[in-house]
This record gives C-alpha cells, structure tokens and sequence, in this order.
C-alpha cells in the first residue's frame, strides 16, 4: 500500500509513517445494537457509507454484504478489547474460508484476484465506489468514456461449477476463452462458485461454459450476481 501511495505523490508536501492501527469488521442484522452495548455507540446513529471519529476510533457503517456491517479502524490493542466485550453480546468470531464464501456469493470483486491492472472498475462491477459527478480523478475519463458511450465488452459475472475449481482457470465457449475464474470457494448452500470477468458473448445467465485448470475439464454456468 506504502509503495502504491507513493507512486501519486508528485507535488504535495506528505509524510508517511507506519501505525499500529487494524481494522475490525462487524457483519450481520444485529451489528450496530452489539456494538452500541459493547461500547460503541456511535453505531446506531450511523446511516450507511457514513462514518465516526471518536477519540482515535473510527466507526464505519459500511453495509458491503446488504445486512448492516461496520468497520471499525484503531489500535490494534483496542480492537482486541472491543472484540472481546463484543462475544458476550452475541457476536461471534469467523475465519477461515468464511468471509471469502460471503464475499462471492454477494457477487463482489476482490482487487487482485477477480481485477488486474487492466480492469476497468465498470467491468468488476464497482459503481458502488465510482462517484460519477465529482472532479479529476485517476481514471476518471476511462470511466466517463464507458459510463456515457456504453459498449463494455467485459464484465463480472457468477459462475457455478461441477466441481471445486481452482482460481485462474480459463473459461471457454464454444472452445474460445472468455474469461478467466478469479475468486473460487466452495458454498455450503451454493455449491462450488466463483466470479469472472467474462466477454459479452458469455453474458447471458444460464450459458454453459467449459472451465479448465491442472485437474482437466469441468463444467459451469453463468449466474447473475449476487447468487440467489
């Protein structure tokens, strides 16, 4: 991130200097009561993509899944404690494979994984992020040029698998490559899923398309996103 901010300084007088500040995200109907009881109040009276700053600690209510969710930015020490008078309210820690399912099957990109530094935010589906009447932005004219002439030739889409498939598998109709499979989970209720960025001939839910990666050939079909 440090040599990524770096790269667009070019005439402003800026410092940077490490912290030891983490972030602590908060998913799910309930989030903002538990965490208005474990102490940050703040919570409750936040509407969406509006954040707090209390004493250091910056509240966010950043609903990136459709239930409320929050990110929390501050010390790391503090996070602990909040996290800990967090689970005798009802919250309860996930990790391993669990934020990934969630992120896919709400149809959301991961930068890096389902984008490369060719993608157009448009065709990973990041309106969300884009605002499209402020003024001079990095990439500000791509943008314009998509949003008002239309014509995108790619975009991301769902993909359900036959079988548990590896990221960065080729995707194929009618034997021509149309994509490439970024982010690839196994969902408890969906199945084996991912998400691709794929060419407009493979747009239509319900296309089936071949996969190949190091295990051979497997099957897919294009599915609107988030998964239903």
């Amino acid at each position: 991130m440090r040599a990524h901010l770096e790269k667009l300084l070019v005439a402003d007088d800026v410092e940077m200097e490490d912290t030891e500040l983490a972030v602590l995200d908060v998913e799910g109907p309930r989030a903002a009561a538990i965490l208005a009881k474990a102490g940050a109040s703040e919570a409750e009276s936040l509407v969406p993509w509006h954040f707090a700053d209390r004493d250091g600690m910056i509240v966010a209510n950043v609903p990136r899944l459709g239930p409320s969710a929050f990110s929390i930015i501050a010390e790391r020490r503090e996070l602990e404690a909040l996290a800990m008078r967090l689970e005798p309210e009802g919250a309860f820690s996930i990790g391993g494979s669990a934020p990934a399912v969630l992120r896919v099957e709400n149809g959301i990109a991961k930068v890096g994984l389902d984008t490369n530094d060719k993608t157009l935010a448009l065709e990973a589906r990041l309106e969300r992020a884009i605002s499209f009447n402020k003024g001079c932005y990095l990439g500000q004219e791509t943008v314009e040029r998509a949003t008002a002439r239309g014509g995108l030739k790619k975009r991301m889409y769902g993909l359900r698998f036959s079988r548990a498939i590896a990221s960065g598998a080729a995707v194929l109709l009618d034997g021509k490559e149309v994509g490439r499979v970024g982010s690839s989970v196994v969902s408890p209720r969906l199945g084996p899923i991912g998400l691709a960025i794929l060419h407009h001939s493979a747009w239509q839910p319900g296309t089936s398309l071949v996969v190949r990666d190091t295990e051979g050939d497997a099957s897919a079909q294009v599915a609107e996103i988030p998964f239903g």
